[in-house]
């Protein structure tokens, strides 16, 4: 492979869990020519000064980037703070991969009221593809813009989107999700310090309170094919580990089902995805199904009648974010799909 060959790409925000995460990827990605990394707190020293791993690599302040033939720029930023770092990229020639939130949901006033900030580019919001590449792929293919979806959403959207395409999920959901203390980011916070998560299960923003469930409403109502919508209860909590998230799932379905038929359409649905395994009935997913992979493992029990319990388990890091982030840059520049991954 030559040089030639190879996709100039810059991180902006490379310092933290998912940066760190995308850099280690994108090293070992044959297509992939690091063209700089920033970060604005550690600008000017190298990545292996800030952080323990084997990149020397020199941070940049992004206000010092000159765009340069990068072809592709991934935003590593918190909420609010992608919306003109996108602008910028997307306007000098380069295709966008955004992990932030700024750009999922396609609505301005959808996107204040659960962030609590005004959308200040809401002219890109309909240039921007939602990226579950399970769902949306044909969408994700040689996109120019891409939001990548949160952890939580994946989990649960991935793990009920047979059933609602299929029109089998009465409208009522109850979510209990599990993550890891790198779902809540690198900088330091009370409920995040070892002596709080340590030995501890603590549930936070839960019933109808958490961000994510915009992300779970778009994806859903957007294959729904049952009657009324989504009427999702939402319970994500902390767990003192450093990385995965498992999503136990309640559902009813619309019409009687054996369970050889459920996981059927299970399987039949994910027949070809790569990073899709359905377990065999009786088997529940753990966060070890997945972590340290691009993988989603769902487990199927039925309970009594038409209740269904439904476990999902992603990475939150590699699935949840920079994984997912890889295996959309390779659609979007025509790479097979689990390259580097």
């Amino acid at each position: 492979m030559t040089e030639k060959e190879r996709i100039r790409v810059g991180i902006v925000g490379a310092t933290g869990y998912t940066g760190i995460e995308l850099v280690r990827l994108l090293k070992g990605h044959p297509r992939v020519e690091m063209a700089w990394l920033t970060s604005e707190t550690y600008a000017g020293q190298r990545l292996s000064d800030v952080y323990p791993c084997p990149y020397d690599d020199l941070l940049v302040s992004w206000d010092e980037v000159e765009l340069q033939g990068e072809e592709v720029v991934f935003l590593c930023l918190p909420h609010t703070a992608s919306m003109d770092a996108a602008r910028r990229a997307l306007a000098a020639g380069c295709r966008v991969i955004d992990l932030s939130a700024d750009f999922r949901l396609p609505d301005p006033v959808t996107y204040e009221h659960w962030y609590g900030a005004p959308h200040t580019a809401p002219d890109l919001l309909p240039k921007a593809v939602y990226g579950l590449p399970e769902v949306y792929r044909e969408r994700i293919r040689g996109a120019r813009f891409v939001a990548n979806p949160g952890c939580y959403p994946t989990s649960v959207n991935l793990a009920l989107y047979p059933l609602a395409r299929a029109g089998l999920l009465e409208p009522t959901i109850i979510v209990d999700s599990k993550s890891g203390v790198s779902g809540a980011g690198r900088k330091p916070k009370l409920n995040t310090h070892f002596v709080e998560a340590n030995e501890n299960l603590s549930p936070y923003s839960i019933g109808y309170a958490h961000r994510h469930i915009a992300e779970m409403e778009l994806v859903l109502g957007d294959v729904w094919r049952g009657k009324g919508k989504p009427d999702i209860t939402f319970s994500p909590h902390l767990t003192p580990v450093n990385r995965g998230i498992l999503s136990t799932i309640y559902v009813t379905l619309t019409q009687d089902m054996t369970p050889e038929a459920v996981r059927a359409l299970y399987t039949d649905t994910y027949a070809n995805e790569p990073f899709m395994r359905v377990l065999p009935l009786g088997q529940f997913a753990t966060m070890r199904h997945t972590q340290y992979t691009n993988l989603c493992v769902i487990g199927l029990t039925p309970v009594k009648g038409r209740r269904w319990i439904i476990t999902s388990s992603i990475d939150n890091l590699l699935k949840g974010a920079s994984g997912q982030a890889v295996q959309n840059f390779n659609l979007m520049v025509g790479e097979q799909e689990t390259v580097g991954l």
